[in-house]
């Protein structure tokens, strides 16, 4: 290895120990590092630049942190097709790209996330849920996707491309289901994500921050629920309204597509998820 390539590889691994959310292990810095180095596929921003508008829109500093993480994902992730769909290089790459806008200040990868399945389109899903009297209700849902905590993100093609088309629609599925698995990393999804350590101050800054995130959430979560029992449109999709952690995801979506208008109209919500992705995408 050339002095030059040390120097970048070495330095990429200390980037990595220093920047995972909870600092990965050596051999996975070490190995994230090796894929790192290697150039980021031409290909690929082509692809990127042609299906996903956010990505031309970003500035070379944002792409330069956005790329290396894209990389990550794909060495690591594997993708599987269903229904008959073979998934290409191009899927996984516009996926990946969508996914690792959360990942830009809070690490290299998503620690639950084990695969990723993709149908063709909008995909059907039976449900059995226990109601009233322990009767069970059976239902029968269409979606665009799911996140579950067993470490699989589903998605629908069709969506996924959709979600990709329009920056600023406050609308994307890939947003949606990987902020799910953020809030899966500690255990079952619940709105309440992992927020950072706190650093040197420890333990009492951390509850501070869970606190102002579960006051300022739960009472933009109420809000939104007052407003559609109001017949009230607003920013936020009323699928936010069916739980807490629909609330974060669907939040997700907004705070990344339409920062501009979520710091206007809720200015306390903003801040929250400022904190929580330790980004603002305003400065993309």
């Amino acid at each position: 290895m050339s002095l030059p390539a040390a120097l970048v590889f070495f330095g990429a691994l200390a980037l990595l120990v220093a920047s995972g959310l909870a600092g990965p292990t050596a051999w996975v810095a070490l190995r994230r590092a090796r894929v790192v180095r290697r150039p980021f596929a031409d290909g690929w921003r082509e692809w990127l630049r042609a299906r996903m508008p956010l990505y031309a829109e970003l500035s070379d500093a944002t792409r330069l942190r956005l790329e290396p993480r894209i990389q990550v994902l794909l060495a690591e992730v594997p993708f599987v097709g269903c229904g008959g769909l073979v998934v290409s290089e191009e899927m996984r790459v516009l996926i990946a790209a969508q996914a690792a806008l959360l990942l830009l200040e809070r690490g290299f990868g998503f620690s639950a996330l084990r695969e990723v399945l993709l149908y063709p389109a909008h995909f059907v899903v039976d449900r059995a849920e226990p109601g009233a009297g322990g009767v069970v209700h059976e239902s029968r849902r269409v979606l665009a996707g799911e996140s579950w905590q067993r470490g699989q993100v589903v998605l629908a093609w069709d969506a996924v491309l959709a979600g990709a088309a329009d920056a600023h629609d406050g609308a994307n599925v890939v947003i949606h289901e990987f902020a799910h698995q953020l809030d899966q990393e500690t255990g079952r999804a619940n709105g309440a994500p992992f927020l950072g350590g706190g650093g040197s101050r420890g333990a009492p800054a951390r509850r501070r921050r869970q606190q102002r995130w579960a006051q300022v959430m739960n009472a933009e979560y109420r809000a939104l629920q007052r407003r559609l029992a109001l017949g009230e449109s607003g920013l936020i999709d009323p699928y936010g309204a069916t739980d807490p952690a629909e609330f974060f995801a669907v939040v997700s979506e907004v705070f990344f597509e339409r920062p501009d208008a979520l710091a206007e109209q809720h200015p306390a919500l903003f801040e929250e998820m400022r904190r929580c992705y330790r980004l603002d995408p305003r400065s993309f």
